[in-house]
Order: C-alpha cells, then sequence, then structure tokens
C-alpha cells in the first residue's frame, strides 16, 4: 500500500495539473490514497478542478495551507498526512508513465532493504510527443552514493521513498529540497536505487535556464555544499571542485547555460 505525495500553489496551470492528475488515476496500479497540498490560496480554476477530482475520487486528500511556505514546508506538512510508509512523489505539471507506480512497487517488493526508488525522466516542451533531453541517472546504491557527490543522485517528481527513512533526517529542508535531503539520507546509510528507464514526463521550459542562474540561487548552492562537507559526504576537494563548476555555471549567460546543460548534462 502507497501514497503520493502532490504540492500546489497558484502559479499552476490547470491544464497540466488535470494531465497529472489523470496520469496517476490511469495507472496500472492505482495507490492507495494521494494527499494533495494547497500550498497557500489557489485560483478559481485550480480549486473548481480539486472539487471536481475530489467528487470522483474518494483517495483524494486534500490539505489546505493557509499562506504559501514553498515545497519544502508544504510536503513536510503532506507526510504528516500519509498514510502509508512508502510514498510516490509528483509534481502537478509533469506526467507519470501508465506502469510507472507498478514498476517501482515491484523493485521494494524485491529488494526490502531500500529507501528510495527513482527511474530517468523525459523532458519535453509543449507535449509529450516532443522529448528534447533524458534525465539518466546511475543504478546501483554505490553508484548513487558517489554521483550524489557531484550531482542530484534522484529525479524528485519521480521518485518513491520509505516516509520512515525520510522523516529520520528531518524531512525536507531548503531550497534545494530534494539534493539537502538526498545527502543527508545517503550520509545516514540510506540504500538508493534508480531504474534504467523513463518512468515520467517532466514538463520543460526554457525559464528553467533563467531561475537556474544568478547570484541568489549560486549562493543558495554554496549553502548546500557547506552543509554537505559539514556532514561528511564531500571531502574538501570536491567542495572546491564543485562550488567553482556551479558558480561559473550559475554566473554565465542564460543561453550558454542552456547549451551548457543540453550538451554535458543531458543524453
Amino acid at each position: 500500500m502507497f501514497s503520493v505525495l502532490l504540492s500546489i500553489y497558484k502559479k499552476e496551470h490547470p491544464a497540466y495539473f488535470k494531465k497529472s492528475l489523470d496520469s496517476i488515476f490511469s495507472q496500472t496500479l492505482l495507490p492507495d490514497e494521494i494527499v494533495l497540498v494547497k500550498d497557500g490560496p489557489l485560483t478559481d480554476e485550480l480549486e473548481d478542478l480539486i472539487r471536481e477530482y475530489q467528487q470522483k475520487y474518494s483517495i483524494l486528500k486534500v490539505i489546505p495551507l493557509p499562506i504559501n511556505q514553498g515545497l519544502g514546508k508544504a510536503l513536510n506538512e503532506g507526510l504528516k498526512y500519509c498514510s502509508y510508509d512508502l510514498v510516490a512523489r509528483m509534481d502537478t505539471d509533469d506526467i507519470s508513465k501508465p506502469d510507472r507506480f507498478e514498476k517501482q512497487i515491484k523493485i521494494f517488493q524485491e529488494h526490502p532493504e531500500l529507501d528510495v526508488v527513482g527511474a530517468w525522466i523525459e523532458e519535453f516542451e509543449g507535449d509529450t510527443s516532443k522529448v528534447t533531453s533524458i534525465r539518466k541517472l546511475p543504478e546501483q546504491p554505490s553508484e548513487i552514493y558517489e554521483y550524489g557527490k557531484k550531482r542530484s543522485p534522484i529525479n524528485h517528481p519521480c521518485v518513491m521513498y520509505r516516509k520512515s527513512a525520510v522523516l529520520r533526517v528531518g524531512g525536507y529542508h531548503k531550497f534545494p529540497e530534494d539534493y539537502y535531503l538526498w545527502g543527508y539520507m545517503l550520509k545516514a546509510g540510506c540504500k538508493f536505487y534508480n531504474i534504467q528507464e523513463s518512468l515520467l514526463y517532466f514538463r520543460f521550459s526554457r525559464d528553467v535556464f533563467r531561475r537556474r542562474g544568478g547570484w541568489s540561487y549560486a549562493m543558495k548552492e554554496l549553502a548546500l555544499q557547506c552543509e554537505l562537507l559539514r556532514i561528511g559526504y564531500i571531502n574538501y576537494r570536491r567542495f572546491v571542485l564543485n562550488v567553482m563548476i556551479r558558480f561559473t555555471t550559475r554566473m554565465m549567460p542564460n543561453r550558454m547555460r542552456e547549451i551548457f546543460y543540453k550538451r554535458m548534462l543531458r543524453k
């Protein structure tokens, strides 16, 4: 038995949200509950859509937050309402492939020692027939442990994890919420695995490159690297390399950053 955890805020596009929900309710293995956190007030269109799905599906549990708190805090609140230890994450504008949950649950059944099961994702623009890149990640726990010292080792919108393992390290932290979480969990000895195929379509736009640049973003990543060094997950040499590479990437012009991502970090 497992839960699906989502968080939505007012800027989400209703049509994208609908496709995301439909991909959950079209799974070959349906979840036992869906926990949807409303991160602050929403538009009337989004509220109407949520009411429509609540009437159709009794497994949809809605948790309203009075003000927008950001993804990490919203997910921590949502975890409190997840009834099952296995929790699948998803963003409200992405599309899960029909057999995603079935394949992830199968891995957990075959390998009960695992705490986190991820997969590849296909990044698309417009509709899913226009896949621009695939974010592939290493498979085995030892490979993931080493990979995580350089880059985020799990595609957060396509992860399924044990709630108990997440809570043991304090849940989600500040931005970037997922990378902090993986770093704490890997250092704590949690076992990770990545299915070697794409199980989700990730909605992508050129605006992503703009959001991933600038001084503010670079400073947040510096804080992350400092924390990974503090807890002993990375050594000082890796810290210096990471900071040099990431600062250069964040401060370069958007067009150069787009080329770098597409040619160096995607396949």
